[in-house]
């Protein structure tokens, strides 16, 4: 009961706000880590797996604000989370209910709590997702700890903050060392793996794929796994000490903020293409775009969500897909060497790209999903094909062992 008459008279005193840029302010009630940060507001209009959303190193840097109207219902576990910590700043919702499902471990606000992230609930999210896609995401503080804090000094305090153009957040994220990721690794989540239905056929062992992690999620390396012997690898690792791997296949993964930044990882690209086959994953795509020569630069208000479709021109089919980015690659500087392979039917922007005359593809969006659609995995089967053909080739001619 004393809990219930805490929570009552929080909500109605409403002391904690988010403060954006350009001077607006959204007051709520605190959840989660009592901690005071800035950070960009995004929002994201998937209607559930809020927990994939929050484990997302992509989100790092951001405040992600859930549309919809309810979170924290089914609680958390640990067969959903999608890397191993949070990156975001903060989560913005409406309404923080208490879970009630058989497969909760904890609830929203605790893990919050476990993992230093604040957040804020009671505030009105439609209209500052209206606000964001009027005005574009904007920088924001986050004010939880000090009631007195006058919102003049939120405010600034948003607009000195560096932001992430120009930041190079992969970073930050990526593993610190390589690693193994194998099968005895693989925990179904709740919303089911979209495994690779296709598979190695006489071939004495699976092949060797290299997996450069920019902020790397979970089920992409589930998904690679079902098929694929996965060593995941920092995100600055060099192409020379990638291909002493003795790799089939290399793949890129998500990741954070501003893809020009990460230059290292583009000058890598560059050397390790057509060495074998290639895929990559938003920013691995936007990553393998620049490599090319093609230039990327930011969206208004990105694409966060689970139901952005997305046409496959090849096959004419359009695709629901789960999307998580800020930055696209600009149509206008695509090179002669790369052709489109799918558009965003909401505004054009390019989803996929492949080389015209090098194994090497990449999407914009999440084929691994988690949550969303998996109208996209038969992306992995591809992947795969690439790789096994490249191999048996190579096996043909005595090029490798």
């Amino acid at each position: 009961m004393n809990d219930l008459i805490e929570k009552w008279k929080a909500e109605r005193e409403r002391k904690a706000f988010l403060a954006l840029d350009d001077g607006a302010v959204f007051h709520g009630v605190a959840f989660g880590a009592k901690k005071d940060v800035p950070g960009e507001v995004v929002f994201n209009t998937g209607m559930s797996g809020y927990q994939e959303i929050l484990t997302d190193p992509s989100y790092a840097g951001q405040f992600v604000t859930l549309t919809t109207a309810e979170v924290g219902n089914y609680g958390i576990n640990s067969a959903d989370t999608e890397s191993r910590a949070l990156f975001l700043s903060g989560l913005v919702i409406g309404d923080l209910t208490q879970p009630s499902n058989w497969r909760s471990e904890k609830s929203l606000d605790d893990y919050l709590k476990a993992n230093g992230i604040p957040g804020i609930y009671g505030i009105d999210t439609r209209t500052l997702t209206l606000h964001i896609r009027e005005h574009g995401n904007r920088k924001a503080y986050l004010s939880v700890t000090d009631p007195e804090c006058p919102e003049t000094r939120a405010i600034a305090r948003a607009s000195a903050w560096e932001g992430l153009d120009g930041q190079d957040y992969a970073a930050k994220v990526t593993c610190r060392e390589t690693y193994d990721f194998t099968r005895s690794d693989i925990r179904q989540p709740s919303a089911g793996t979209p495994d690779a239905g296709y598979r190695m056929s006489n071939v004495q062992s699976p092949p060797r794929v290299v997996c450069y992690d920019f902020g790397v999620k979970t089920n992409i390396l589930r998904s690679l796994a079902s098929w694929a012997q996965v060593k995941v690898v920092p995100a600055q690792t060099s192409a020379e000490d990638a291909l002493a791997l003795n790799p089939d296949g290399i793949f890129l993964s998500n990741g954070p903020a501003d893809p020009a930044a990460v230059t290292y990882a583009i000058e890598n690209i560059r050397k390790l293409l057509g060495m074998v086959p290639m895929m990559g994953i938003c920013l691995g795509h936007q990553l393998l775009a620049l490599a090319c020569g093609a230039k990327t630069a930011r969206l208004k208000f990105g694409h966060h969500g689970c139901n952005h479709p997305v046409k496959n021109l090849a096959t004419g089919k359009v695709e629901i897909t789960s999307q998580n980015h800020n930055f696209a690659v600009v149509g206008d500087s695509l090179p002669d060497c790369l052709s489109v392979t799918h558009v965003n039917l909401n505004d054009g922007t390019i989803e996929g790209v492949r080389h015209k005359t090098l194994p090497a593809f990449s999407v914009q969006y999440h084929p691994e999903a988690c949550p969303g659609p998996h109208d996209s995995a038969y992306l992995f089967d591809e992947f795969a094909k690439a790789v096994e053909s490249c191999r048996r080739l190579s096996a043909g001619i005595g090029e490798r062992k």
